[in-house]
């Protein structure tokens, strides 16, 4: 790359490539959301009990920890020797699309007592499809913005992502009446359609059919700093954790302490104020840098584990829980910027991979022990909450000042 085309990637954001991008975020997110919305009333359809829903999301997430990195690195592969890792990426998307609208229609078919253990089968390969193109999609930001721009692009993602959430505590009622089938299919066309629109927007989307030059298959691959990958890892542990103890510990003091209070307008607030914040956090992390602002979103948002158990007042709540999502924006921008300037851009899949991985291996602790979590005292959820984030804090301030650039 000429010095020139360097200054000028400095500055830019391929602004379409981003909003398609965005799109299958919001995607992705809403079919977590009705997932999550339906899960235990799919198995108790087929008389499953309650209890196998947090264990099936344990093991997905167990699954996922060693699938996210795989696939990202799968990705990486395929964008070197291809030049597009569209095919595993549309893979990913037409077996999770397929396996999502198979979900109710096995639930509501009435399988017998020997065929009904399909159902729980087919959860957890939903669950698995989902982390095929995961990983190689969101690491396309690399991709669409370059260097410093990196947190302003990822804010579009973090607005469309927070909306999509939201649909969780403020929309439940209505996906829930649509019925699972509905809800399911709609949830697989959004994905299907923003999948599409990111393919047909895309720079060097189509798969060449020139045989790949020798040279690039036997050249050297830039090398990896595992220690970088472990603080990746790290501050996904850190940031997931430290994120579900908190949410929990809010629900558990608005129920317990708050007799006035609305629970899924309070915490539909925290998403409402991650969307609004997102993109004046993307402008501020440019300013401040990444780093820097990731640090303080994560301060903040311990200082909102430790204020939370004093809430006995609804309109205090409200406040807490704009303060949260407006930290939380700072934050969640930064993630996959703070992955990928980790790793050369050709391993970008795998850094984004990685930070899922310490995701997934957040969630399946939460979900190991989430029943003695939201029995503990509001003080000890509170601590936890600080140490989960005071880990992703470490993480990303100490790791080493590298900057990803980008090339297409």
């Amino acid at each position: 790359m000429t010095s020139q085309s360097s200054n000028k990637g400095n500055t830019q954001v391929l602004w379409v490539q981003v909003c398609s991008l965005a799109a299958v975020q919001g995607a992705i997110t809403l079919l977590w959301v009705i997932y999550n919305l339906y899960l235990v009333d799919l198995l108790s359809r087929l008389g499953f009990p309650t209890a196998l829903a947090t264990g099936l999301l344990v093991v997905e997430n167990i699954l996922a920890i060693v699938m996210e990195p795989l696939m990202g690195n799968l990705s990486d592969r395929l964008q070197r020797q291809l030049g597009t890792q569209f095919p595993l990426i549309s893979m990913g998307v037409i077996l999770a699309a397929g396996t999502s609208v198979c979900l109710p229609v096995l639930a509501l078919g009435g399988l017998g007592a020997t065929f009904r253990w399909v159902l729980p089968a087919m959860l957890v390969a939903w669950a698995l499809a989902m982390t095929v193109f995961r990983s190689p999609a969101l690491s396309l930001l690399g991709r669409y913005a370059f260097n410093t721009q990196l947190p302003q692009a990822a804010s579009i993602l973090t607005l469309v992502g927070g909306v999509a959430s939201a649909m969780g505590p403020l929309a439940s009622e209505v996906l829930l009446g649509w019925g699972p089938v509905l809800t399911f299919a709609i949830g697989s066309g959004v994905l299907l359609v923003a999948t599409a629109a990111l393919r047909a927007f895309n720079p060097g989307a189509r798969v060449t059919t020139e045989v790949p030059d020798q040279s690039d298959a036997i050249a050297p691959q830039p090398s990896i700093a595992w220690g970088s990958l472990g603080l990746v890892f790290g501050a996904g542990v850190g940031v997931t954790l430290g994120f579900r103890l908190l949410m929990t510990l809010f629900s558990g003091v608005l129920n317990n302490q708050v007799p006035d209070a609305n629970v899924g307008i309070v915490m539909g607030n925290v998403f409402i104020s991650l969307a609004i914040t997102a993109i004046p956090s993307g402008a501020l992390a440019v300013r401040l840098g990444n780093r820097r602002a990731m640090v303080i979103g994560l301060a903040g948002m311990s200082l909102v584990c430790v204020l939370v158990g004093g809430v006995q007042q609804n309109f205090i709540a409200i406040i807490l829980a704009w303060l949260f999502g407006a930290t939380l924006s700072l934050v969640s921008n930064g993630t996959i910027p703070f992955a990928l300037s980790m790793v050369p851009l050709p391993k970008a899949g795998l850094g984004t991979g990685m930070f899922f991985s310490g995701g997934a291996a957040a969630a399946a602790l939460f979900g190991a022990i989430a029943g003695k979590i939201q029995t503990m005292p509001p003080s000890l959820g509170a601590l936890l909450g600080v140490i989960a984030f005071l880990i992703a804090g470490i993480c990303v301030a100490s790791a080493p000042r590298r900057v990803a650039t980008a090339s297409l």
